[in-house]
């Protein structure tokens, strides 16, 4: 009886298994649906009888006493790399004058053997090994599309000549390299010859012979139930899938008997016992142990720590670009201020530098100068005030735009100031800057024509200078222009051991690295207070030039 529903998907799956692949094991199941046998008709014997018996209509039994309806169904269980002779085989190799190689004068002794105990286990069902001609003229013929009159490419006659499934050379250790590691030059046959795939593999197959009754061993009933490849990795290719929960594969034969086949491929292969899985699992945990070793010896042991109840920041760093300035040619001076406070710094390691001039593309309605100058420093940082209200400060980065003409005249472009992230991690901060500048077309003269223009004697005063040491700074009078933005792109790393140690060490270098993070909100919201308030008195100031007839009588009231 038909099934309702078959398994079409007859493509590739693949499996990664880390256990043998010796211990693969398939059970095949093969049955016909529609038979080619024909009843026979006997006719009567005895005289007086003219009613034809139903036991007629029976097939005639072989002389062997096989009977054809046993041939219907064949279920057989198949280990990997295991040889199952075909009839057609069983016939060649028992001439002697067949054998040619080595391998086939053991399977003609096999076979041999075979007979004498009493014959094979399988009809229809056999395999064909990694050994075989047929799985070298498999790989050889096999096609990469479904098309009548296909052209095998460059690729796939060369791969078709590579001996995949036995690359058993091993490189030596300490050897000279033959070839070159690169070629500047490479050819087009050079290119064609290194796209083939040479990994190890080995491949199996699983055929069936579907022929008549009578007629086993027939080359051109041979049809491939599965395909099974291997490769060194563990990687397991299997062509169909396994059956498990979905329906039966089919095959039609083709000729003028044309039979339904059925079948299944289900993995039997036995599960491992709690005490190889723990035998297992101490053989891979002494082998991540050594590896483990392995990757120590190639550190060493200069692997340099930071003290108990200390953080150490590093900072890969670039100057981007700067944008929106009024002169060409700029370059920028920075440098990164550390808290006189539980900061340091080693002796040899510098905190400032200076970019080199670069000339400005435009890029919409701003002139932009990309500098893309890297910088690196690294800091410590030690906790030793142990009280909740003690707030510790971060580094601060300061930068100084400056440009420079033709005739070497430079001009102060803008000062800015930003807090580092307190966050290890990528980080771009983009820093707005302002310039110090006279009421009154003078100094814009002066700072057109001879260059020049006024200057802060201390750069920390564009944020809190660090040697303020009152409770309020003024800045009464200082009067000043919103210039461009200099854009920083910041790597930054932190290393200490509470980061890896569960102790009160850890638990009080976190809370220190959350007040850290409050801190730093609070320095933006300051950042952002302060913009604002210098933005209102720019508009008190502009609203107090103008004459007071132009004002309407709401607006003089405002104070």
């Amino acid at each position: 009886m038909a099934e309702a529903v078959w398994n079409t998907d007859t493509g590739e799956a693949v499996y990664r298994s880390r256990d043998p692949v010796c211990n693969l094991r398939l059970r095949v199941h093969l049955q016909r649906i529609t038979s080619s046998n024909f009843l026979h008709y006997q006719p009567a014997t005895q005289s007086g009888k003219d009613i034809i018996d139903l036991g007629t209509f029976r097939p005639h039994p072989t002389a062997s006493g096989h009977r054809p309806d046993e041939d219907e169904e064949e279920e057989i269980v198949i280990g990997w790399q295991e040889k199952l002779f075909s009839q057609f085989e069983v016939d060649l190799y028992q001439n002697e004058a067949a054998c040619q190689s080595p391998l086939d004068y053991q399977y003609r002794q096999e076979i041999l053997k075979l007979e004498n105990s009493g014959g094979r286990k399988n009809q229809r069902i056999f395999t064909y090994t990694d050994s075989d001609r047929y799985t070298n003229l498999e790989e050889h013929c096999q096609k990469m599309t479904t098309a009548a009159s296909e052209v095998p490419s460059f690729l796939v006659e060369r791969m078709a000549n590579v001996r995949r499934r036995r690359q058993d050379k091993r490189g030596m250790e300490g050897g000279i390299f033959k070839s070159r590691m690169v070629t500047w030059e490479p050819s087009e046959e050079f290119v064609k010859n290194n796209h083939v795939i040479n990994t190890p593999l080995q491949t199996m197959y699983i055929m069936a012979d579907l022929g008549p009754y009578g007629k086993l061993g027939y080359k051109t009933y041979e049809h491939v139930l599965c395909t099974l490849k291997v490769d060194s990795n563990g990687v397991i290719t299997v062509k169909p899938d396994f059956t498990g929960l979905k329906g039966p594969y089919r095959i039609e034969t083709d000729g003028e008997m044309q039979e339904l086949w059925k079948y299944t491929i289900h993995n039997v292969s036995s599960l491992a016992q709690p005490e190889e899985e723990e035998r297992e699992q101490r053989v891979f945990k002494d082998l991540y142990g050594r590896h483990k070793e392995y990757l120590s010896s190639l550190v060493g042991t200069d692997f340099e720590m930071t003290a108990p109840g200390a953080l150490r920041l590093f900072v890969n760093g670039e100057v981007v670009s700067a944008q929106g300035y009024e002169y060409d040619n700029l370059y920028v001076h920075f440098f990164v201020e550390l808290p006189t406070t539980n900061w340091s710094s080693p002796a040899v390691q510098q905190l400032s530098g200076v970019t080199q001039t670069c000339a400005t593309k435009s890029l919409g309605l701003d002139k932009v100068a990309y500098f893309s100058y890297p910088f690196t420093f690294e800091a410590l940082f030690l906790h030793e005030d142990e009280s909740a209200d003690a707030l510790p400060e971060w580094p601060v980065l300061y930068c100084e735009v400056l440009s420079l003409d033709f005739w070497q005249r430079y001009r102060v472009e803008g000062y800015g100031a930003a807090m580092l992230p307190a966050t290890p991690g990528s980080h771009t901060l983009r820093v707005s800057t302002w310039r110090p500048m006279d009421l009154g077309p003078v100094a814009e003269l002066r700072r057109f024509f001879i260059g020049g223009s006024l200057e802060l004697e201390d750069l920390s005063y564009v944020r809190i200078p660090g040697t303020f040491k009152g409770e309020r700074l003024s800045r009464f009078g200082l009067r000043t222009e919103t210039t461009g933005t200099v854009t920083f792109r910041l790597h930054c790393l932190q290393q200490s051991r509470a980061f890896m140690e569960s102790s009160s060490l850890r638990k009080r270098m976190r809370s220190v690295l959350d007040r850290l993070e409050g801190f730093s909100q609070q320095s933006s919201i300051h950042n952002v207070l302060e913009a604002f308030h210098r933005a209102r008195r720019r508009m008190q100031e502009a609203r107090e030039s103008l004459p007071q007839d132009l004002l309407s009588p709401s607006e003089t009231l405002v104070t």
